[in-house]
């Protein structure tokens, strides 16, 4: 290679790491379809790259929600302000799931997805059902027999009861604790720089994914099922830049622009791998350093909602329920509706945040109201793009949960919050160096 050809390809590198990472990541989509649409399933040979991505991402998964939440517990001297954070948290995200699923109903109801295929009913319901918890075995299944086998297995529920029951333990302990609470604190400080070492990586992971979905479906078949992917993409729509807008303007007093440009590298990692436990560490990146929200606050409230809060899966199950509904003929009454609301909002407690834990809590909701399970067959195969769409939709309400609480808990840098992307990265490092300090001088 010529000394010329060598510093060419050192400048485009220069400049290309000198593009901020959202836009990397969308540079990596659009490569990503545009390969998959030429090659077609050829193209597939590169899900391994995808793969490989989301699972170094899953491996940040439990050791960060258990760190960060013990340090966010331990650094809430004030028990009685944790309690109240957590019910705020919990509200807001029962509360936002019941408007989300509401809002997929009223999309279904107007578009009608499903009207005009006219599908035979099967004789029968189908006899195989994925068993799906109850809501009552869900709330006696968080707390772990085996706190150490619920890390291993990545059973993020139990993780974050005993994460947090250790945290409390921590407190109530004073000074004995103290040595245990730098360990954890020093621990959660190597897994956000080792996040921040992994979204690096995000572009190319996002490249391998895209050109695999591509590849795989195609553009043909996506063409019978367009309608539910429109009414779906809308009901997200609706809900991120509708819903989530009139809850920051409105209760927050917050300028939605400055929130929606500070969360857009989360937003573009939960768009191409689908998985809001996967989004966790972009997430936790951007509530910080963006956003401007106290990582006491970030760090418990936005593990919570990796597992509670499933505002598009909800969203989701509203206008796919009426699909198949539509699809074989079947009305549905206002007892229904009101049964496919309350099942899909106790179900998303218990919804594994990661790609296709959708389709087992359709499953669910099919079931409930007497809809045939043959109709997920017909949403299977283009779950993967619903997908998409709807993991915005929960990551997006992460974060809105957190900066509403943070809001309200005074915990929000308002200077930082509404400054741009560049300036909120300085402001972020600067208190950074400040904590480092404090942590010095304590």
């Amino acid at each position: 290679m010529s000394k010329q050809t060598s510093s060419a390809l050192g400048r485009v590198w220069s400049y290309w790491m000198s593009v901020p990472l959202w836009l990397q990541i969308l540079v990596g989509m659009i490569l990503g379809i545009t390969v998959g649409v030429v090659f077609g399933e050829q193209a597939t040979v590169l899900k391994p790259i995808g793969t490989l991505f989301v699972n170094i991402i899953k491996m940040l998964i439990v050791p960060l929600v258990f760190c960060s939440l013990i340090v966010g517990v331990t650094s809430m001297e004030d028990t009685a302000k944790m309690g109240r954070i957590g019910f705020k948290s919990f509200a807001f995200y029962l509360c936002t799931t019941a408007i989300a699923i509401s809002i997929g109903l009223v999309v279904g109801y107007v578009i009608q997805p499903g009207a005009g295929l006219n599908l035979p009913l099967p004789s029968g319901m189908s006899d195989v059902v994925k068993e799906v918890p109850s809501v009552m075995q869900t709330l006696l299944d968080i707390v772990p027999t085996n706190p150490i086998a619920a890390l291993a297995n990545g059973q993020i529920l139990q993780v974050i009861v005993f994460a947090v029951a250790l945290g409390i333990a921590l407190v109530l302990i004073g000074d004995h604790g103290k040595p245990a609470i730098k360990v954890f604190e020093s621990l959660a400080e190597a897994m956000y720089k080792l996040t921040d070492m992994v979204m690096k990586l995000a572009p190319y992971g996002v490249f391998g994914l895209m050109a695999w979905v591509a590849g795989e479906y195609g553009i043909d078949m996506l063409l019978p099922l367009l309608k539910v992917i429109v009414a779906v993409y809308i009901g997200c729509i609706i809900h991120v830049l509708g819903f989530y807008s009139i809850v920051l303007s409105v209760f927050s007093k917050l300028n939605p622009l400055h929130f929606f440009k500070g969360i857009s590298n989360a937003i573009a990692v939960a768009f191409t791998t689908s998985s809001s436990a996967g989004t966790l560490p972009a997430s936790m990146k951007c509530a910080s350093e963006y956003l401007g929200v106290n990582k006491k606050i970030s760090s418990f409230v936005l593990p919570l909602g990796t597992t509670i809060n499933m505002d598009g899966t909800a969203l989701y199950q509203g206008v796919t329920a009426l699909f198949v509904a539509q699809a074989f003929g079947i009305d549905l009454t206002w007892v229904d509706y009101l049964t496919i609301i309350l099942t899909a909002t106790l179900a998303s407690i218990g919804t594994a945040g990661v790609p296709g834990a959708g389709l087992v809590m359709l499953t669910l909701v099919l079931s409930t109201v007497g809809l045939p399970l043959e109709g997920v067959a017909l949403i299977a195969g283009i779950d993967r793009i619903l997908d998409m769409a709807r993991t915005v939709v929960n990551v997006s309400g992460d974060l809105v949960a957190t900066t509403v609480i943070a809001k309200s808990e005074d915990e929000l840098d308002m200077e930082h919050y509404n400054a741009d992307m560049v300036q909120s990265a300085v402001l972020a490092e600067q208190n950074i160096i400040l904590e480092n300090t404090a942590a010095k001088n304590r």
